[in-house]
């Protein structure tokens, strides 16, 4: 005589055969916390500002060049109705502009009451590292004019980013002498 089947039962059978035909789970993969900040390129250095100190990023607008203000002082853009100096970051730094124009981006930055425009070789996107992989000191060979404005560095694929900050340009007192 057939065992009778109680509903019970046959959740229990039902269970035990899904166990046996079910995929393993995916494998247990340790996520590490990662920080997030704004790529960019002068010459060959490759930088990262905090996206919090970022406050927009846009195409080189046309501007009006200023008359008594240092040769790094681009001039003025009307943005959106809003006047923005124009900097020329490489400049500032003792570097210089690459040649390719169309490459090139500002970068601006709003600081408690400074609102400047930063023209940059190139911004390469949004960049990621893992927090861990952070170096808080500042490479030997690094030009004293950025050390500044420089907490630290990440390296990946073989390249170094600097981390740059750009609320500390917005309040170095170089930065804030535009007068020739």
């Amino acid at each position: 005589m057939a065992e009778v089947q109680t509903p019970f039962k046959i959740l229990q059978d039902i269970a035990k055969r899904s166990k046996q035909h079910a995929a393993g789970l995916p494998a247990q993969v340790e996520v590490k916390a990662h920080w997030s900040g704004v790529g960019f390129r002068i010459g060959d250095q490759h930088f990262v500002a905090p996206m919090e100190e970022v406050a927009e990023i846009l195409p080189v607008p046309n501007y009006t060049q200023l008359p008594g203000v240092k040769p790094w002082v681009k001039g003025i853009a009307n943005v959106r109705g809003r006047l923005i100096p124009i900097m020329d970051l490489p400049d500032f730094l003792g570097d210089r502009l690459s040649t390719v124009r169309k490459l090139r981006r500002i970068l601006v930055v709003e600081y408690n009451e400074i609102v400047s425009g930063l023209v940059v070789d190139e911004v390469l996107g949004m960049q990621h590292f893992a927090i861990d992989g952070f170096m808080n000191q500042i490479p030997r060979e690094t030009p004293e004019s950025l050390q500044s404005f420089l907490t630290g560095s990440y390296e990946r694929d073989d390249d170094l980013w600097l981390v740059f900050s750009l609320f500390a340009l917005a309040e170095h007192p170089d930065f804030l002498q535009v007068a020739v």
